[in-house]
């Protein structure tokens, strides 16, 4: 293949050839993702409730803390709690 601006044609193919593969497996993870809160719903658990669990896991402990204070003081400010 040409090469073109230093960059081999084949090179450029290799790369979008591999993001291709990457693409797919995350489309397929994300399937298996779907039918795992699918699952769960069946099961009778609240799906928006577990994406919030989950969000919140990934967070750090410290940032999470902060968001649950200031989450208690506006609502404390509009009256709901």
């Amino acid at each position: 293949m040409a090469d073109v601006a230093g960059i081999t044609g084949e090179q450029l193919k290799s790369f979008i050839e591999r993001i291709e593969r990457l693409e797919e497996e995350k489309k397929a993870l994300s399937d298996d993702i779907r039918e795992v809160y699918a699952e769960a719903k069946g099961n009778g658990f609240d799906t928006k409730i577990m994406r919030q669990i989950i969000r919140l896991r990934k967070m750090d402990a410290s940032d999470r803390a902060e968001q649950e204070e200031l989450l208690d003081l506006y609502k404390n400010a509009i009256g709901m709690a």
